[in-house]
């Protein structure tokens, strides 16, 4: 598009807003085809859609939505909560390219009671109003399972898919099937179970599923009570059964306060691509729905616009009435009859941050599948989220690790080892033999042992590490940054993982100064650091004990020149020991090794007798 072109068509398009009524609606911006693009809600008309024309827009998402459009409409409502409903509609059926996306993740089963004259109760994922009531979605589907457990052991619902009517069971049509004779079905379709018993059933079993457990218990116990001034024993004995199965069912659920009823909660989780958002219902006290939906972003929306956008959504969904909402932070809308509660303490304040907890979870939970089909993705996530905790400058892709070993001195060891992706890299361990220190000096060491590792790599080109892990803190920090800085004048970040009184590793150190860095000791991020560390201790162990028993099987026959290793084995199984062999005379060595090698051997420890 040229100039003049781009020129003409924000003409038209301001024309339109010029136009544009000062009351709540929601507008729709169209591209060159004619196709939906975005659809928006507004208190004012005018204000909000002049707003996207402003120079000042610096948001470079929506900079490139104004380049897309080329034409605007709009539907005037009378109130800004209708605006918020039309919007959410329109997004739901033309799902324009630059709206946020809603993600379900995956179809959670509902339960349905059927629109038959003796109704059936199921699971099902398919959603069809003319076949029947839907309750749910459940994201839990355990919950679903224990309520679908209950209705049936209290009210014997028929299973049987064949169609029922009161005229078939008056000519006698069916008959009873097995469900009956293990006690299942009460035998509605041979009049063993009466319409308007049947129907009762089904008339509380649809209260439990709306969560009206107290209101069906005390209708319970005015029956017990009425049935037993009648002296109608077993009757009342029944009822108290179904008593028992409803308030055991009812104790494990969540239980929040006998003071909070018909209750919204609404909570917001997200990040720079994804929000999510959970809901709650609360009836007479106790959680009855628990769900969770996913948006994915389009034009950077903020938590605000987007918990507006889920409220009528999941409102909408579960066909909630409640008249006040429980939210964690203010909206900028206003609903006709709602009122909006952000708790600071209190029962209302647990169920609201019992739904971030589920929000936060859910998050995980998605988080962990993608992961699951591609594991980079966690690597990934893993490096950009220490690469933010340091403050580095790239993704630390190669971190490289040091420790020390000796025993008092001797056979003093290092190791270095090296993960790649936040993953173990075994071909590019090093070992390093401690050549220019004398005795246990571990600053002298490693600084020894950094030196030579990466004058080394920049001698033969190879690639330097993103990040050095020192294990220990501030010290063994010191020392590496003299080498790598001072000395070979190269500039990668350093950090130091230090350890508490009881020798755990409890701190990630950074910068220098060195400073503690915000982590908690049970995040993802920090048992990877702790594994690096775990690693090198046991790479530069694994060393230096193989080097320790190498000096513990060396023996002074390993010194005698014209004897080998064969020859020695021999005379150490026989005679036992290197004292025993210096105390034998040359006749038993003889025969233990033959005369030459004796009278070597011999000679060896009498050197006085060789004349």
């Amino acid at each position: 598009m040229t100039k003049e072109e781009d020129e003409k068509r924000l003409a038209y398009l301001k024309s339109i807003v010029a136009r544009l009524p000062e009351k709540p609606g929601s507008y729709q911006y169209y591209d060159e085809t004619g196709t939906i693009i975005y659809v928006g809600k507004a208190k004012n008309l005018k204000s909000r859609v002049s707003s996207y024309f402003h120079t000042e827009v610096d948001r470079l998402k929506t900079k490139l939505l104004v380049s897309k459009i080329r034409d605007i409409s709009y539907t005037v409502v009378n109130t800004e909560e209708d605006a918020l409903l039309l919007e959410n509609e329109l997004i739901k059926k033309y799902n324009p390219r630059y709206n946020v996306l809603l993600k379900d993740g995956k179809t959670y089963p509902s339960i349905c009671i059927t629109n038959e004259p003796y109704p059936r109760i199921f699971k099902t994922r398919t959603i069809n109003k003319k076949w029947g009531t839907y309750y749910g979605p459940y994201s839990h589907i355990s919950s679903m399972y224990a309520v679908l457990e209950l209705i049936n052991k209290l009210y014997h619902p028929r299973t049987c898919r064949q169609p029922i009517t009161k005229e078939g069971i008056e000519a006698k049509k069916y008959q009873v099937c097995l469900e009956y004779h293990i006690k299942n079905c009460d035998g509605p379709c041979v009049a063993k179970q009466s319409y308007k018993a049947y129907q009762k059933n089904i008339e509380q079993a649809r209260e439990i599923l709306k969560g009206n457990t107290r209101q069906i218990l005390n209708e319970m116990k005015e029956e017990m009570k009425h049935l037993a001034e009648e002296l109608r024993f077993e009757e009342a004995e029944e009822i108290k059964r179904k008593y028992l199965l409803i308030d055991s069912f009812v104790s494990k659920s969540e239980v929040v306060s006998h003071t909070i009823d018909n209750v919204d909660v609404f909570s917001i989780t997200s990040d720079e691509k994804t929000a999510y958002i959970n809901f709650i219902h609360v009836a007479n006290g106790a959680i009855n729905q628990s769900f969770t939906i996913e948006y994915k972003k389009r034009l950077n929306e903020s938590d605000e616009e987007l918990l507006q956008l889920g409220i009528i959504e999941l409102r909408e969904r579960f066909k909630s009435n409640a008249r006040e909402i429980i939210i964690p932070k203010q909206v900028n809308v206003e609903l006709e009859n709602i009122t909006f509660t952000i708790p600071q303490r209190g029962d209302k304040k647990t169920l609201l941050d019992l739904s971030i907890m589920n929000g936060k979870q859910y998050k995980f939970d998605r988080l962990k599948q993608a992961e699951k089909l591609n594991p980079e993705q966690k690597q990934t996530r893993l490096m950009k989220e220490l690469q933010e905790k340091l403050g580095l400058p790239k993704m630390p892709y190669q971190i490289e690790c040091f420790d020390n070993s000796n025993i008092s001195g001797t056979d003093a060891v290092a190791s270095c080892v090296v993960f790649k992706a936040m993953k173990p890299s075994k071909k590019d361990y090093r070992h390093f033999n401690i050549k220019t220190v004398v005795g246990p000096n571990d600053y002298a060491s490693m600084k020894e042992v950094v030196y030579r590792r990466y004058h080394r790599l920049i001698e033969e080109a190879e690639p330097l590490p993103d990040l050095i892990v020192a294990d220990g803190g501030k010290g063994q920090m010191e020392v590496i940054r003299e080498a790598v800085q001072d000395e070979l004048g190269l500039d990668i970040p350093i950090a130091g993982l230090a350890k508490d009184d009881r020798h755990r590793t409890n701190e990630l150190l950074y910068g220098f100064p060195p400073r503690v860095i915000g982590l908690k000791t049970d995040s993802e991020l920090f048992h990877v650091l702790t594994r690096l560390q775990d690693e090198v201790h046991r790479f530069a162990i694994e060393f230096h004990r193989n080097k320790r028993s190498k000096h513990q099987l060396h023996s002074e026959l390993d010194e005698i020149k014209g004897i080998g290793p064969k020859t020695r084995d021999v005379l150490l199984q026989k005679l036992r020991s290197v004292k025993q062999i210096k105390e034998a005379d040359i006749q038993t060595i003889s025969e233990v090794i033959g005369t030459s090698k004796a009278q070597i051997v011999f000679l060896h420890f009498h050197p006085e007798k060789e004349k």
